[in-house]
């Protein structure tokens, strides 16, 4: 099955990144949104008792919702990591990044994107159910655990960098 192509203002990096990438790749603004959730969460339900007081002990569902608020930031932390690597919002950083890193992997002779012991059916059947996670993690929170070679862009330009060093 071929893979989606979307045409986005900013160019693609990897259309099912490896969650080590997404997490290495994150921003401070990302870590910012993560923290503003988890403290969000138990800081409304907090003033909602305020507001309404149920004369019940607060303190498991304070646990409750810091753990929940920590949960979602993490998400949406995750998913605003991949918005970069999709190509959805500027990611000018992951680019410059993502060149000097492969690169190198390349340079060294080793595969760009990992090496993974899995046969080739198990790599494909786990781009496809990874591949736009990100989007459902309303439904099913899933992300790329799988090592494999089908990312959705054109690997020569890590190789020709190393060919215009040699020259």
């Amino acid at each position: 099955m071929p893979t989606k192509v979307v045409e986005t203002e900013y160019p693609l990096i990897d259309s099912d990144p490896h969650a080590s990438r997404v997490m290495r790749y994150m921003r401070p603004s990302d870590y910012a949104a993560w923290g503003a959730a988890t403290a969000g969460f138990p800081a409304a339900l907090y003033f909602w008792e305020m507001a309404d007081p149920s004369r019940l002990k607060i303190r498991t569902p304070l646990k409750l919702a810091t753990f929940l608020g920590f949960s979602a930031g993490f998400l949406l932390a995750y998913q605003r990591s991949s918005y970069r690597f999709w190509g959805w919002t500027e990611n000018k950083r992951e680019q410059e990044r993502d060149l000097a890193e492969l690169s190198q992997r390349a340079a060294e002779g080793k595969p760009i994107y990992g090496h993974s012991n899995q046969p080739e059916w198990v790599q494909q059947a786990a781009n496809r159910n990874s591949q736009w996670s990100q989007l459902k993690f309303s439904l099913f929170p899933m992300v790329n655990l799988v090592q494999h070679q089908h990312h959705g862009v054109d690997t020569s330009k890590y190789t020709a960098k190393k060919e215009e060093e040699s020259s």
